[in-house]
């Protein structure tokens, strides 16, 4: 793909927006002193898979510029029905009020989510998802006269997001360790991890023995338990660790045994990053509570959801006001950002997508192919539109060489610790993927413990 000549006199943009930038923006996941040595990468513009620079440079978006991008950059559908709702009405508090775009988003969202989950609540980021989710279902279990049902259970190595509440479930050690002090102690259990049966996914034997030690802490703990929040299928920060379906199966039927709320944290795997489109339908169970955020705008503006059951729903339905859920946020449900949502499903409809990638994944599982014969590369590895992979390497500060290397080959990719991944949007095709596997196998040839 040829690449475009650079605006004249734009040799200096890029160093000054950096300039600017490093001297007023506080810069998230970051820290700052790495930019004396590492230079920020200025973004101008962007349009389907890739991103580009002031000066021309083109990257393909190997992470859907942080798992958000489903249908590409700029996509005209999208963005016609963001300037279409922000001239009829931008927003109005939902507080007291409603309009069109957050009803319709509902309604379709509770149709397409398994099990009966017939009320949405609305949030801006997916740290906020969590938080409402576990505020819920402890306020769920109070209504119901089960107070001390105040503590949660979480995965080992899960990632909730990184406010207060979601850190107290989340255990990814560089996030989470600074603000120990601040957090609640919450369980954690053991992850299906991939000892056995399929490297993938772990295998269902890792599955029912995972599940066995769930079942031990519910029957000695499970009284003052109110959820279990997993991130289906896929722990996402934790370094795309997968596992077996029959994982879910079985912690569905243990929550329902003991009375304890299933959250699933789908902020990552939902909207078809697994190949269905939440992961949840391949275990063919529901949850009481679904996270949703990140692609659900496809990219565009920040959106985010928690879906309940009727039944968690009629607990808070009541004439006393402290029984309801008073939780808030001033931009709930946003007209604009729900009309991008609105038009990201019409777009799944019309594409007939989750089908449509699924063959595409097949063709990229064959360009990927190479990557496993790579140095140091283990566990190569794909669930839906999702490709990792592991690099054994004696060099340190691996991450953030292989993210330069990358863009030296004209591809975003942002490691998790020694984990390369593949998560582009839906848009991307085979060309530009094997762009991103160019810079997977450049990045071990030159790391790769051989």
């Amino acid at each position: 793909m040829a690449i475009p000549v650079p605006e004249p006199h734009a040799v200096t943009r890029n160093a000054d927006l950096v300039a600017r930038s490093l001297a007023a923006v506080w810069h998230p996941c970051t820290q700052m002193k790495v930019h004396e040595r590492l230079p920020l990468v200025p973004i101008a513009r962007a349009s389907g898979a890739w991103l580009e620079d002031f000066e021309g440079h083109r990257f393909v978006d190997g992470v859907s510029s942080w798992w958000v991008n489903l249908f590409g950059h700029g996509h005209p559908r999208i963005a016609a029905a963001i300037a279409e709702q922000a001239a009829a009405l931008e927003h109005a508090m939902l507080a007291g009020f409603t309009h069109e775009p957050v009803v319709a988003l509902s309604e379709r969202l509770s149709a397409i989510a398994p099990g009966n989950l017939g009320h949405a609540f609305y949030a801006s980021d997916g740290a906020s998802a969590t938080e409402i989710a576990l505020k819920m279902a402890f306020h769920h279990g109070a209504n119901r006269g089960k107070a001390g049902k105040d503590r949660f259970v979480a995965l080992e190595g899960g990632y909730h997001g990184e406010t207060v509440g979601a850190l107290s479930v989340t255990d990814v050690a560089i996030f989470r360790d600074a603000y120990a002090p601040l957090l609640r102690r919450n369980f954690r259990v053991p992850f299906p991890s991939s000892h056995a049966a399929s490297r993938a996914t772990g295998g269902a034997e890792c599955a029912r023995e995972a599940a066995g030690m769930l079942a031990r802490l519910f029957e000695s703990e499970g009284e003052s338990i109110a959820a279990l929040i997993v991130e289906p299928l896929v722990q996402g920060a934790g370094g795309m660790r997968m596992y077996d379906p029959e994982y879910l199966r079985l912690a569905r039927a243990l929550c329902d045994r003991h009375e304890i709320l299933l959250i699933a944290d789908e902020i990552m795997t939902g909207f078809g990053r697994t190949g269905t489109m939440f992961a949840c339908e391949q275990a063919g169970i529901a949850p009481d509570l679904l996270c949703l955020s990140k692609g659900i705008t496809g990219g565009f503006l920040p959106l985010s959801c928690v879906l309940s059951t009727d039944e968690v729903y009629a607990s808070f339905w009541d004439d006393d006001t402290a029984r309801g859920f008073l939780h808030s946020h001033s931009y709930t449900g946003n007209p604009i950002a729900c009309r991008a949502a609105l038009a990201v499903l019409d777009l799944f409809e019309e594409g007939d997508v989750i089908r449509a990638n699924r063959g595409k994944a097949a063709r990229f599982d064959l360009i990927a192919a190479p990557l496993a014969d790579q140095p140091g590369v283990r566990n190569l590895r794909r669930l839906g539109m999702i490709w990792a992979f592991e690099v054994e390497t004696d060099e340190p500060r691996f991450a953030r060489l292989a993210f330069e290397s990358a863009l030296a080959d004209g591809a975003l990719l942002r490691p998790i610790g020694n984990t390369v991944y593949f998560m582009p949007p839906y848009v991307i095709d085979d060309e530009d993927f094997a762009t991103l596997v160019k810079a997977g196998i450049g990045i071990a040839q030159r790391w790769g413990r051989r």
